[in-house]
């Protein structure tokens, strides 16, 4: 009886101990399962939070549209197996288009016996032109910021372009003339984002952007378009304006040639609202060109350095009373020997302009070069014998004219000699380059036989020895090279009489990049502390 009673007592005993120790688990699971689900619960409000703060916070980038295209494609189409290995346009479809090119709108460097007149270096067309090259779009968002980011560094002030004397670089760019915003933008970026260029070239064609007195039409160039790409690209803008229109001309004169107004205040006042209506985006205004040749200055006074000054000066005036900042640039001369009613040299026609106080009212001097076929570094009396040379020049007729080095430095001896420090502005210079241009891109080019005597190669060296030379001699101020972008504009109606822009092109045709393009991205110029 006492051990069963005993027995009883024990396992009681062990009932009460086992469910004194499962309550005890029960417990600590339980407390264990609160201090998960809080502990839990503020993590995620921490991580929730921290993901806000960073959506928030996240910057995107600028869109830095290229214009690049797989190089394999590009090659198929081109007629040489030595293209450079990448390309810098990607041509889109749906972009592509016919128009007419007209008459040239910009002359270039001139030769003659010794120096040919015939060479029109730098022509544009004056109205539409088939343009197909087409951005490509890209643009990226920035990585989230860090929860405590490092504030971001102001860029520091930068002086307005007239008082910034450093040597810089830009290039011309014709624009687009189907107004294509796309295409514009894509030019641009090949400005300032792929060549890292500051400055791009802009010719102005007066005649027919005011085609009536007091009538603008700011669009049928393209302008407004190409102002706002350039401005979005944070690059400055040299306009050359040129080519007076019918109405304005002198009674009599030959209106099949170009030439001045007959009032020089006319084209002051269209200057004048061109700043007004892009400001702040026009930096410096190069006032006519080559106004030694007569097809550039048809005027009944005939060529004449003193008629300029005075068209200079009244000019001047009317830029400076509405923007100070503007860098007014004179007129760049045609490199020619020739002495007649049809050109003047000049190395004559500088010392005309300073005889009449042209360095009075110009912030820099104009001056175009166009290489031929020597290098930037070779003095006209100098040039060594090349038998090989389909263009005999340089060889056979020597002047100065045909010599890169000696036109710019004789530009600058003048004026120094003069007691002036106004330096030089090369609102061109280029070499021309055939060696991967199709029959009919070359169909018809004429007077362009040192162009066959120029490889891409040779193209790419001589223009980075020239840049270089400029910015050593430090006379040289701004210099534009000629040009970015008429290669890839080879459709244009084979009747027309001069495609002598095309050899120029740093874009050359199926938008295939000149070799010199990563040489000029190397050199970084937007890059450097201004």
């Amino acid at each position: 009886m006492t051990t069963q009673i005993q027995r009883t007592q024990r396992q009681q005993r062990q009932l009460r101990g086992f469910i004194v120790v499962w309550i005890g688990i029960t417990f600590l699971i339980a407390i264990a399962t609160f201090v998960g689900i809080y502990v839990g619960t503020g993590e995620l409000e921490t991580g929730t939070a921290t993901a806000s703060e960073n959506a928030a916070q996240e910057v995107p980038l600028s869109q830095n549209q290229e214009i690049e295209r797989d190089y394999s494609a590009s090659a198929e189409n081109s007629t040489r197996s030595n293209a450079p290995e990448s390309s810098v346009a990607d041509p889109a479809s749906d972009n592509s288009f016919q128009a007419e090119a007209n008459d040239t709108e910009e002359t270039g460097d001139e030769q003659s016996e010794p120096a040919a007149l015939d060479q029109q270096s730098s022509t544009e067309p004056e109205d539409e032109a088939n343009n197909p090259l087409a951005a490509g779009s890209g643009g990226a968002a920035g990585p989230a910021l860090q929860e405590d980011p490092t504030p971001t560094p102001q860029p520091e002030p930068t002086l307005p372009p007239i008082d910034d004397r450093e040597f810089d670089l830009g290039i011309q760019i014709t624009p687009n003339f189907q107004n294509d915003p796309q295409i514009m933008d894509g030019y641009m970026d090949a400005a300032a984002n792929q060549l890292n260029l500051n400055w791009v070239k802009l010719q102005v064609r007066w005649e027919f952007a005011e085609p009536e007195p007091g009538v603008y039409d700011w669009d049928r160039l393209g302008y407004d378009l190409f102002f706002q790409k350039a401005s979005e690209k944070n690059l400055k803008v040299l306009i050359s304006v040129v080519s007076a229109p019918d109405w304005a001309r002198q009674p009599g004169v030959n209106l099949e040639q170009h030439g001045p107004p007959a009032n020089n205040q006319d084209l002051a006042t269209f200057i004048g609202n061109m700043i007004s209506r892009y400001p702040g985006q026009i930096h410096a205004v190069e006032v006519w060109n080559e106004m030694n040749l007569a097809r550039e200055w048809t005027s009944t006074g005939g060529l004449s350095a003193a008629d300029y000054v005075e068209m200079v000066s009244t000019v001047a005036g009317t830029i400076r009373f509405i923007d100070p900042n503007v860098i007014i640039v004179s007129g760049a001369l045609a490199p020619t020997g020739v002495n007649n009613e049809i050109a003047i040299d000049d190395f004559i026609y500088t010392d005309q302009l300073i005889a009449a106080g042209l360095l009075d009212h110009v912030d820099c001097f104009g001056a175009h070069h166009n290489g031929y076929n020597i290098g930037p570094n070779v003095p006209w009396d100098q040039v060594p014998n090349d038998p090989t040379a389909v263009f005999r020049g340089p060889f056979d007729n020597p002047n100065h004219s045909w010599s890169f080095y000696s036109t710019l430095n004789t530009y600058a001896n003048k004026i120094q000699a003069a007691g002036s420090d106004v330096p030089l502005c090369v609102t061109e210079f280029g070499w021309a380059v055939t060696e991967d241009l199709t029959p009919r891109e070359l169909l018809p080019i004429q007077n362009f036989e040192f162009a066959e005597d120029n490889t891409l190669i040779e193209q790419r060296e001589y223009l980075v020895e020239a840049i270089q030379l400029m910015e050593e001699w430090d006379f040289v101020w701004l210099a534009f090279i000629w040009n970015l972008n008429f290669g890839p504009e080879s459709n244009w109606d084979i009747s027309r009489e001069y495609r002598d822009n095309i050899p120029y092109s740093l874009i050359r045709p199926n938008y295939v990049p000149a070799p010199v393009w990563s040489a000029i991205t190397d050199m970084n110029f937007r890059g450097r502390p201004r």
